[in-house]
């Protein structure tokens, strides 16, 4: 038969690691916040508006310096690598805070 204070000593071990586990999930769980797909579908919209946004606006300009002019450099086309990097930019600024 086996000893029952080994058996009990075993058993409030496993029960101390479980206690631990569930704590340090509680913990993590409380440091990230609530993450859930609506959050993450929030969080992709947000990025892609942000990029989205200034590159439309940096076509919108240079058509609009095109018109007025003709020959030379394409405005548009310069505006819009602008405008996708100035986007760019941004989502990466969005993502640093999320990530803070």
């Amino acid at each position: 038969m086996a000893d029952p204070v080994k058996r009990d000593a075993t058993e409030d071990e496993r029960l101390a690691q479980e206690v631990g586990r569930r704590v340090d999930r509680r913990r993590r769980a409380q440091k990230e916040g609530d993450r859930s797909v609506v959050f993450g579908l929030g969080m992709f919209g947000l990025v892609g508006w942000s990029v989205a946004i200034p590159t439309l606006a940096g076509i919108a300009i240079g058509l609009w310096l095109d018109a007025g002019r003709k020959g030379g450099v394409s405005w548009t086309l310069t505006l819009l690598g602008v405008g996708l990097a100035i986007g760019c930019i941004n989502a990466w600024y969005w993502m640093q805070q999320e990530h803070q």
